[in-house]
């Protein structure tokens, strides 16, 4: 108690001292002192909120710069890995070329045609082949002594009385024409499946090819689609032939290719001779203002020039002549007096260089065939070769080599099949080609006369993988493979493969035809065959046992 009453007396007293009435003189100054340091605090106050201000622009400059270092930094960063990126790209690219081009360089010298082993065939095969009826080893061979073994006889008979005829034919030719203005016409050649003894179809069509030259001071420069210059797709296999004077110069001078003016003239060449009137080109089977051989005018020519030598020699047989077909300007035939009738083509053909590869007029058409470019490109046929080719293989085989016999079965099988369902885009020299590849992939001890049955496989193997890629590719165009003792022209080698499938692609409905017609050729394979073949007991045969082709 107190201890309280102390501290308020001692509040009370702090009180009364402290008032400012006690001391009035000396507290006097207390506010003008108070006034002067408020004043100093505003005045620091705003210097220091300016200088806060200055401080948080300098910081935000500071910031911005620091933004856009770091956006600069990161852009480069991007950019050095778009750069790396598309380094990597670039590099991968080159290798992916590199290698395809290494593939496409081995695919063309040497694995271009693959014929694949039988695992790789029966791969390919689809389940419509599955529980094919397959005809056995005796049935074939009763099949082909029947059916196809004694057409050679009638065929060799039918050769020897066509050459003779055409060759007198011919030289009757020679004796018509004008030797100083007409073409010069060469002795024929029998090319085609009469000559390589594998016709089996009637009628029988001896296929004659005749190479002609220009008149002198004229002479023939081809040039074909894979000697460099640009050639559209469509136009592979083909080549153009030119009428020039022997003297000329054809890519030596630029006088023909450039106007060169009324005041100047070539030095090489006078007026004379690089004036052509466009009647001169014409009477040199030219089309119409150019100096490029027409084939249209060069079967005008022949036919009017065979007929004039068949009405010379008439009188010396006993049958008539005629032209057969409209299609077909060389289709020829032979009427006789009994009603018996021959029918041959005999058709032009100009040399390329100094090979045995032509430059054909017309070609038999197809369904697969397409419309030539213009009656100025001319196809280009190794028919020649392939005749020589089957020929040096044949001196290699066993005795009675089966390569032949087994063409010949193929081609019978697929003419009946078109005869009952429509003709395909299949064509016999598309069976031929498969036949040329398989000669050349397997050994020769592969075609003895007793493997009929194994190599007849292998080629309906080979035509359906061929069918499902929609490619098969030409023998000789772009083949490293071909024996050098052929002689065969080293710019075909080194070309680029040329497909014969190629218009599949393009042609869809001709396509899903020629498939059908061949699943169903192999469905009625057995039956085609029975048909003529005589009987033959069981225990004579292997029968006609399943295999998945």
């Amino acid at each position: 108690m107190p201890v309280g009453i102390f501290r308020v007396c001692l509040v009370v007293i702090t009180a009364i001292v402290n008032h400012p009435l006690l001391f009035p003189k000396e507290n006097g100054t207390v506010p003008e002192n108070t006034e002067e340091i408020i004043q100093k605090m505003k005045e620091r106050e705003e210097s220091l909120r300016l200088e806060q201000l200055r401080l948080e622009q300098e910081i935000a400059d500071q910031e911005a710069a620091q933004k856009a270092l770091e956006k600069a930094a990161e852009v480069v960063e991007e950019s050095k890995k778009e750069k790396v990126q598309w380094d990597t790209w670039t590099a991968l690219s080159m290798v992916i070329f590199l290698l395809i081009e290494l593939w496409r360089q081995d695919f063309q010298e040497g694995n271009w045609q693959d014929t694949g082993g039988e695992e790789d065939d029966m791969a390919v095969l689809g389940k419509a082949f599955k529980g094919v009826s397959f005809p056995g080893k005796a049935v074939l061979a009763s099949f082909y002594e029947k059916r196809i073994l004694g057409t050679t006889g009638d065929m060799a008979r039918m050769r020897e009385m066509v050459e003779g005829f055409a060759d007198d034919l011919l030289e009757a030719l020679r004796s018509v024409c004008n030797r100083d203005a007409d073409m010069e016409v060469e002795d024929c050649m029998g090319v085609g499946s009469m000559y390589e003894n594998w016709r089996v179809r009637k009628p029988f069509v001896c296929d004659l090819i005749v190479p002609f030259a220009p008149p002198e001071p004229y002479c023939f420069r081809s040039q074909i689609w894979c000697s460099g210059d640009s050639f559209p797709p469509d136009e592979q296999g083909y080549g153009t032939i030119k009428v020039c004077r022997a003297d000329e110069d054809v890519t030596g001078c630029i006088c023909d290719k450039t106007k060169l003016g009324e005041d100047m003239l070539c030095l090489l060449h006078s007026q004379a001779n690089t004036a052509r009137p466009s009647s001169e080109m014409e009477d040199l089977l030219c089309f119409k203002n150019t100096q490029y051989l027409d084939a249209d005018q060069v079967m005008k020519w022949f036919q009017i020039a065979v007929t004039k030598a068949w009405n010379r020699i008439s009188h010396k047989y006993e049958f008539d002549l005629s032209f057969s077909l409209l299609d077909s300007p060389g289709a020829l035939k032979i009427k006789f007096r009994s009603g018996k009738s021959i029918a041959f083509n005999l058709t032009p053909v100009v040399q390329y260089e100094n090979s045995d590869v032509y430059f054909i007029s017309h070609f038999p058409r197809s369904s697969l065939a397409a419309d030539l470019p213009s009656s100025t490109h001319w196809f280009l046929t190794f028919a020649v070769y392939e005749r020589r080719f089957i020929q040096l293989v044949s001196k290699t085989l066993p005795a009675n080599a089966c390569h032949v016999s087994c063409l010949q079965i193929l081609s019978f099988l697929h003419g009946k099949q078109c005869s009952l369902t429509g003709p395909s885009g299949l064509t016999n020299y598309h069976l031929k080609t498969v036949m040329l590849h398989l000669l050349l992939a397997h050994p020769s001890q592969d075609w003895a006369a007793e493997k009929l049955e194994a190599r007849l496989q292998d080629m309906l193997k080979l035509l359906e993988k061929c069918l499902h890629e929609k490619k098969l590719y030409h023998f000789f165009i772009g083949n490293g493979k071909v024996p050098a003792e052929l002689g065969f022209p080293i710019i075909f080698q080194r070309a680029e493969p040329l497909n014969l499938f190629r218009p599949f692609v393009l042609r869809r409905d001709v396509y899903r035809k020629t498939v059908d017609t061949f699943h169903e050729m192999l469905r009625n394979m057995s039956a085609l065959i029975n048909e003529y073949t005589v009987h033959i007991p069981l225990a004579q045969t292997n029968g006609i046992h399943k295999e998945s082709l």
